[in-house]
């Protein structure tokens, strides 16, 4: 994997990012389900990376997955976001970091069925993402 376009130490992030969004972004932590604040948001926007502003999902791939996170089945743009391999927990999972600054984003799932065009759901913390509304 590249290295980050945007990279600060620790103590550079602390002071950008507030303990919560530092836990998930920096320390791939997760938010509590049906919590977050854009798990049942339906404004037309682009969501980008809380961390660095870069432009990751778009409203127009947000489904409705009932799974206490926002879900988009594909992001804006494929290099976006990288996928690596996840491990933790006792689980096999893919995780989702931003490729502008390897903030840790969520993860992604695929064939849960869910009538999209990619059968992928990216599973993402609100907190990890900034939503700018359409035309503003």
């Amino acid at each position: 994997m590249s290295a980050p376009k945007v990279q600060l130490t620790d103590d550079e992030w602390r002071q950008k990012l507030s303990p919560e969004e530092f836990a998930v972004l920096r320390r791939a932590g997760t938010e509590r389900p049906f919590t977050g604040e854009y798990t049942d948001t339906e404004t037309e926007g682009v969501y980008q990376c809380r961390a660095c502003g870069a432009e990751l999902f778009r409203s127009s791939e947000k489904f409705e997955s009932h799974c206490g996170w926002p879900s988009f089945f594909d992001p804006a743009d494929s290099d976006a976001v990288i996928l690596r391999p996840d491990d933790s927990l006792g689980m096999r999972r893919v995780e989702v970091v931003c490729a502008n600054c390897h903030s840790h984003l969520g993860h992604v799932f695929e064939g849960e069925g869910y009538p999209t065009p990619t059968d992928q759901r990216y599973c993402i913390n609100s907190i990890s993402l900034r939503l700018v509304p359409a035309g503003g």
